[in-house]
């Protein structure tokens, strides 16, 4: 019978599941960064189910593949595991510069000198456009023989029942060769040894072509030629091409090659598109999958590419899982929550008592005209979650109870403490962002109940004031950063009742607020990345950089200073004894200092620090008045 040049099927069909360009996804930002080395793969080759749609049995390569200590689905006939890698380039430049041609056949030079059982492999080339959530690739399942080898095809060869070579493969699942002697009838593992007297190849086949075996057989035939290691000019020997259906089939092959000591080798295997060309494929993940999935991810992406050069040691994940509590949702309130939405902090609370006015969205970024009348903090909260659907956000109506304004109703009053308490207990960071001293002070008492990170933010004309209030403990009050309240030698008193409109409204330049805003979220932010956290020094840096007490601007000059307050020991807000009574008496104390105008002066012991400074006056005006006459000055 006359020879024909054997034809050959693809070798396999790549199938990539969109868990796969996720997890790659995940991988580029949080691991590999600005490398691109080879990744190690696997994946599953399921050669029992393949669709008439296709030539050759189909690999799945998804999520899981990047796992690969992980020995699922487990080895059978129908399914195998194969091993692969994928090259993630850092630019699409890079991807399409890559020498493909040269790339293909060092994955099959290395194939060549691999044992016959373990010339499978896929490799994959990709560049992923993370802000598109586009990805770009290529598979590649590298086939080769010698440019000297010659493969023909004579007769059929005589075997009518393939049954017992599936059961062979079938107990064998990492093998994809094995050899058969007639005269004994019995099948035996591949060696080199007994491949240069085999007579009888026996290969598992991918193809789902009639009579058309899948181009690997190209590997296993070239490591069959080498493997017999003779000088013979032609090796003639049956090949049985072995499939899970009843299309399995055997031919009489003939290997024929000129020159043993030419090594160089035909290589192929990248795959063709849907169009059956040559050319990479590419795949928009915004189209196929839910959209808030994508969002979940490139929200944060920012943030990652921090960690690629700038700065690889950031702790995101701990910005990302703080809860924090905004106290005011104006002017401040809106610029710090975009801040801290910025940073990728997801779970805010917004806490106001005003509506949204006309004259508020303008300087106030997360309302609009329709919001008018509408309650700030829900109104804000309500913002947020469009900007970012994912965000746990919480709106909150609420009075806060303002030192200097006695109590009109105690049972509401009551219940609004109770609340204020429960959110400040459940929350890692407080903001106090309100527009008057009065209504700072008791969350700053809570705050340092709570042992809470408390971030203050306060207006100017033309400047601002930031600072983070120190935390008592019981010890080392010498170091201990004051709060907003220990400059004061007061009790702050009501600073809200017969006020002209100008005194009513904030009236600002209208950059001040996102340059406070901003710093304070900065500050919270370098805060979270020192290990002491809130008790760190002054003179401590985190990974970011300083953690300044007080930073005041000054618009009128374009100044900022750093300052430092120790705390003081008869604050009306952070002294022991101010927090002390709080810890043990709760409402009761709140609801003191509310109705009574000294307590917390008696309290805190400003009560006597008044006395001494008022005696130290009559002591200087009782002195001048005994030198009265004599000039002080020469």
């Amino acid at each position: 019978m006359s020879q024909s040049t054997m034809k050959f099927a693809s070798p396999l069909h790549s199938f990539l599941d969109v868990s796969f360009f996720q997890e790659l996804a995940r991988l580029k930002l949080d691991v590999l960064k600005l490398q691109s080395q080879e990744v190690p793969l696997w994946a599953s080759l399921d050669l029992k189910h393949i669709p008439k749609a296709i030539n050759s049995a189909p690999i799945t390569i998804d999520k899981q593949s990047f796992d690969t200590d992980n020995v699922l689905p487990k080895l059978n006939n129908e399914q195998l595991r194969i091993e692969g890698t994928i090259t993630n380039f850092n630019t699409f430049e890079q991807f399409k510069e890559l020498d493909k041609q040269n790339f293909l056949e060092e994955k099959a030079r290395k194939l060549q000198n691999k044992d016959i059982n373990k010339v499978v492999e896929f490799h994959i080339i990709s560049f992923a456009d993370l802000k598109k959530y586009k990805f770009f690739y290529w598979v590649c399942i590298p086939c080769f023989e010698p440019k000297n080898l010659q493969i023909t095809v004579g007769g059929p060869a005589k075997i009518t029942d393939y049954t017992k070579f599936q059961e062979w493969f079938a107990l064998h699942p990492t093998q994809w060769v094995c050899l058969f002697n007639g005269e004994k009838d019995e099948l035996n593992e591949y060696s080199v040894a007994s491949a240069k007297s085999a007579k009888t190849l026996i290969v598992r086949d991918s193809s789902n072509i009639m009579g058309t075996p899948s181009a690997l057989a190209k590997n296993f035939l070239s490591k069959f030629v080498e493997d017999r290691g003779i000088d013979e000019r032609d090796i003639n020997v049956n090949v049985l091409f072995i499939r899970c259906n009843s299309t399995s089939f055997g031919v009489k092959v003939t290997l024929s090659h000129d020159d043993k000591k030419d090594t160089s080798l035909k290589a192929n295997g990248w795959e063709k598109n849907l169009q059956g060309k040559l050319i990479p494929k590419v795949i928009d993940l915004s189209d196929l999958i839910d959209p808030l999935k994508v969002v979940d991810q490139a929200v944060d992406l920012n943030l990652k590419l921090m960690k690629w050069r700038l700065v690889p040691d950031i702790n995101l994940d701990i910005i990302k899982e703080s809860k924090v509590l905004l106290l005011g949702s104006g002017t401040l309130g809106c610029y710090v929550a975009r801040t801290l939405m910025a940073w990728g902090v997801r779970k805010i609370t917004l806490v106001d008592n005003g509506t949204v006015s006309y004259s508020n969205p303008v300087r106030q970024p997360l309302f609009e005209y329709n919001d008018y009348g509408k309650p700030k903090s829900e109104a804000a909260a309500a913002a947020l979650k469009r900007i970012f659907p994912l965000m746990d956000v919480s709106g909150v109506q609420l009075n806060v109870s303002m030192i200097g304004h006695p109590i009109a109703n105690e049972e509401r009053e009551e219940l609004e403490y109770e609340k204020l308490k429960e959110l400040i207990r459940t929350h890692d960071a407080i903001f106090l962002l309100m527009d008057s001293r009065e209504t700072r002070w008791f969350p700053t008492v809570m705050g340092n109940v709570e042992g809470k990170i408390v971030i203050n933010a306060a207006l100017g004309f033309d400047s601002y004031l930031v600072m983070r209030h120190g935390n008592y403990s019981g010890n080392n009050e010498e170091e201990r950063l004051g709060c907003y309240f220990c400059n004061d030698v007061m009790v702050p008193t009501d600073s809200l009742t017969d006020r002209t409109l100008d005194e009513m409204c904030t009236v600002t330049r209208p950059g001040v607020a996102l340059m406070a805003a901003s710093q304070a979220v900065e500050l919270f932010v370098s805060i979270l990345q020192h290990k002491s956290k809130n008790d760190a020094g002054i003179h401590e840096t985190s990974i970011l950089g300083e953690l300044p007490h007080q930073v005041r601007g000054f618009l009128n000059n374009f100044t900022t200073l750093k300052l430092k307050m120790p705390a003081y020991k008869h604050c009306s807000a952070c002294s022991p004894a101010i927090i002390e009574a709080c810890k043990e008496n709760g409402w009761s104390f709140l609801k003191e200092a509310l109705n009574n105008a000294d307590y917390i002066e008696q309290l805190s012991g400003l009560e006597d620090i008044k006395k001494e400074i008022e005696n130290i006056d009559d002591g200087v005006f009782e002195w001048m008045d005994e030198d009265e006459g004599e000039e002080l000055i020469q």
